[in-house]
């Protein structure tokens, strides 16, 4: 999984900086994310049905082709002269397609591999090599693109899928029950059911989303790396990659911490100075304040993804999981493909800045919301042993 992850990341650096290059217009940049999101979002709830009534190690296959075949599309046509940025738009909505139904698929099987009294361990680590790509993607990327434009980032992206799709494919799972997974109907409605009828979970989910939707501005930093700190692409990179370099040592000190005694007061801590480094970094004009910031920010948010992962996987029956897997990964879409929207569509309306600073102000409205209607996550201790009370 770590070549994907390299390889997403590459490929989501690459095309940010080349679009806005193309553009000159943030607005351009939140269209990137919007491109993604609306195959994602339309389909990712499928993609949790299809998960739990097939073999999800061969639909993480199937679908991670699909992402590979748009990193294909960006290969061929930046080797062509680009005079609009459609092209690389419809590229960026068939990875949407695949993400759909790989993310659900994924992250299922990862119950099938792994113990359940391990799963905040387990989600530890995979948030570490998933964060540790996001600290060698952008770097990857921004050099790539230093030493020969994006053609040359795109095909080590097509490189990485296929190494990906190779490592994967010797996965052997352990044998899991039929899922009783009926019409396409009622297996959504089952999956959306469920969540909703779990407080922590529909809390722990609902806080991502609205958060990082208004928190992250993670779409418009080619602008602040252009515009407000005068860096080129090397440097771009580096704060691309400074999020990722946080949570990979927050991912590592959880690992070693093991679980959390109160998991969700930690949880709602943690997201709103997640909110106000953004805010701080609105403000920063100094590069290595801005680097800091943003890895302070990573390790925050690396808190939010590892309890929500362990929440949905400890709460959720093996039969569900790729349905309920699919509802996770729909507010995750909305809050990072949206959010990439909002971003530049904020950054548009209001300026770069108070765009950036509204959005951490947001973060904090949702906190205090989610505290508020949510006393069950606001209480929650340790995860196993709430599981086990229940």
């Amino acid at each position: 999984m770590g070549a994907v992850f390299v390889a997403t990341q590459v490929q989501s650096t690459v095309l940010g900086w080349q679009v806005y290059q193309l553009t000159q217009d943030p607005l351009s940049l939140g269209l990137v994310g919007l491109a993604e999101a609306l195959p994602f979002l339309a389909l990712t709830l499928l993609g949790g049905r299809e998960a739990d009534r097939r073999d999800r190690r061969a639909l993480s296959l199937w679908s991670l082709g699909a992402v590979g075949l748009s990193g294909a599309a960006l290969l061929a046509a930046s080797l062509l002269p680009l005079r609009s940025a459609l092209p690389l738009y419809a590229a960026q909505a068939l990875a949407g397609v695949g993400r759909a139904f790989f993310r659900p698929a994924s992250a299922a099987l990862g119950t099938e591999l792994v113990p359940r009294q391990h799963y905040q361990n387990a989600a530890s680590w995979r948030s570490s090599l998933f964060h540790t790509a996001m600290v060698m993607g952008p770097a990857l990327g921004g050099g790539l693109i230093a030493l020969g434009g994006p053609w040359i980032a795109y095909a080590v992206v097509l490189a990485l899928s296929a190494m990906g799709f190779v490592l994967l494919s010797r996965v052997r799972p352990r044998p899991r029950p039929a899922s009783g997974a009926g019409g396409v109907g009622a297996a959504l409605a089952d999956g959306v059911g469920f969540v909703v009828r779990q407080p922590l979970l529909l809390g722990a989910m609902s806080l991502d989303l609205f958060a990082v939707l208004f928190g992250g501005a993670t779409a418009v930093l080619p602008v602040f790396a252009t515009e407000v700190l005068g860096v080129g692409s090397v440097g771009f990179g580096v704060l691309r990659a400074a999020p990722a370099l946080g949570s990979v040592t927050m991912s590592l000190l959880l690992a070693r911490m093991g679980e959390l005694r109160r998991a969700g007061r930690t949880l709602l801590s943690c997201v709103a100075l997640f909110g106000v480094t953004w805010m701080v970094f609105a403000l920063s004009r100094s590069y290595l304040l801005s680097v800091g910031l943003l890895a302070l920010g990573g390790a925050l948010d690396n808190v939010s993804v590892v309890l929500r992962g362990t929440l949905v996987q400890s709460w959720t029956p093996q039969d569900k999981m790729g349905r309920v897997a699919a509802v996770n990964s729909f507010f995750i879409g909305s809050s990072n493909e949206l959010g990439a929207f909002e971003s530049g569509l904020a950054a548009r309306i209001m300026g770069l800045v108070p765009s950036v600073l509204f959005g951490g102000a947001m973060t904090l409205v949702t906190v205090s919301v989610v505290a508020w209607r949510a006393p069950a996550l606001r209480r929650l201790g340790r995860i196993h042993s709430s599981e086990a009370a229940a």
